[in-house]
């Protein structure tokens, strides 16, 4: 098996490509429990389990992949980071459940503990992505993220189909997605060089201690996003949370798409800073900001067009009448995938205690914001998002200009 590196433009093409066939298999599937369904119910507690496990996501992934990906000096091997992520993946798990079994109803417990395990298996896959990637060959990954995004619509419409059943319906996306891991990307990440299972206590408390900061700003800025939809289905009703998540899952296109956009470029950004090339970094930055806000002007004129029509057209009738929560959503996307730029830009150039204030700003900013939810209903979970944001990337753009204004001058 050939692993001649690609240009950056074949690295992105196919990242995108993989990326945005997983990211429309997972949209078709929140659309197929509203079609399939008996009401909203299935969707609200999907939702929810979406909602509960990506407070706990960051300690799963610890900020791996972006460590990985940006790790010029080969700190750690494949199989380390390997080892580590089987650690952070079952602390993650244990730490979900206790929160669920204290703040959600038993009915959902099931559910929210097997989407768990669905993604850890992802972000067990991650680490070869990773690998994949600090060798300049995304095509392995856009290739892999494609066949785990199809085999998990196909598994998942097999079964609800056929039995109704949510949670066995996650479990057999969890085996498709294994089994693209075992027989697609397990060869392919051997080929770069021999894996070794195991980590020694000193480098995996290294890097527990050296991430640490940047894993808390992930839980801060996940928290941000995911306490406002539990709050809301606190006072509204998982029905009411369904609905907003079935109107809010189009448009959250524009925040993935805008990581495909700018994730290939993290590694080139590692490498620029190192060398002290400013106008390469700046370069960079420009473009990955440009493209981030062509995206999202697309989308808006595209929700402008079609709008709730579009909505009943996926849904059905049943969404009529929601078309007025999307415009406020594709800010709320566009405004997200660039403070999650600016947050994995902040860990590429190794600045930890900037990511965490700028996130710590936007979780406080969250909570203190939670009451609008009960004025303005759905849309007050975007309001609040919205606000959050804003916090967020003020901050973290102060951060990351202190820095690179000593680094250049240094």
């Amino acid at each position: 098996m050939e692993n001649k590196e690609l240009s950056l433009k074949a690295n992105m093409l196919w990242n995108s490509f993989g990326s945005l066939v997983n990211l429309g298999s997972q949209w078709l599937i929140t659309i197929l429990i509203v079609r399939l369904g008996s009401g909203y119910e299935a969707a609200g507690v999907f939702s929810l389990a979406m909602s509960v496990y990506n407070i706990f996501a960051p300690i799963g992934q610890y900020r791996m992949y972006t460590y990985q990906v940006t790790d010029v000096d080969n700190e750690n091997s494949t199989g380390e980071y390997l080892s580590f992520r089987h650690i952070t993946n079952a602390i993650a798990l244990v730490l979900c459940m206790g929160y669920s079994l204290v703040t959600c109803e038993q009915k959902a417990l099931g559910a929210i503990f097997l989407y768990a395990v669905y993604k850890s298996v992802c972000l067990v896959i991650d680490v070869f992505h990773a690998c994949d990637q600090r060798h300049h060959r995304m095509d392995y990954i856009g290739q892999s993220l494609a066949l785990q995004g199809l085999f998990s619509l196909c598994s998942f419409l097999l079964i609800f189909s056929v039995i109704g059943s949510l949670e066995l319906s996650i479990v057999a996306m969890t085996i498709a997605v294994l089994a693209v891991g075992v027989i697609y990307d397990w060869p392919r990440v051997k080929t770069f060089g021999e894996i070794r299972v195991g980590i020694s206590a000193r480098k995996a408390s290294r890097l527990a201690a050296r991430c640490f900061p940047i894993v808390m700003a992930s839980i801060a800025a996940s928290a941000a996003t995911s306490l406002p939809r539990q709050f809301l289905s606190i006072v509204s009703g998982e029905a009411t949370l369904g609905i907003y998540a079935a109107a809010a899952a189009p448009v959250a296109l524009i925040q993935t798409g805008a990581s495909y956009i700018y994730n290939p470029l993290l590694g080139y950004f590692s490498e620029r800073f190192a060398a002290n090339d400013r106008a390469g970094f700046s370069s960079l930055m420009i473009k990955a900001t440009f493209g981030i806000v062509a995206l999202g002007l697309i989308c808006s004129i595209g929700v402008i067009v079609l709008g709730e029509p579009a909505l009943v057209l996926f849904y059905g009738s049943k969404m009529s009448g929601y078309g007025y929560l999307l415009l406020p959503l594709v800010a709320l996307s566009l405004l997200t995938g660039y403070m999650w730029f600016i947050n994995d830009l902040l860990m590429a150039v190794r600045n930890f205690r900037g990511a965490f204030i700028g996130n710590a700003v936007a979780l406080a900013a969250s909570l203190f914001c939670l009451p609008l939810i009960e004025f303005f209903g759905m849309d007050g979970v975007t309001y609040v998002c919205l606000v959050s944001c804003i916090a967020g990337v003020l901050a973290m753009m102060g951060m990351l200009a202190i820095q690179l204004k000593v680094h250049w001058t240094c």
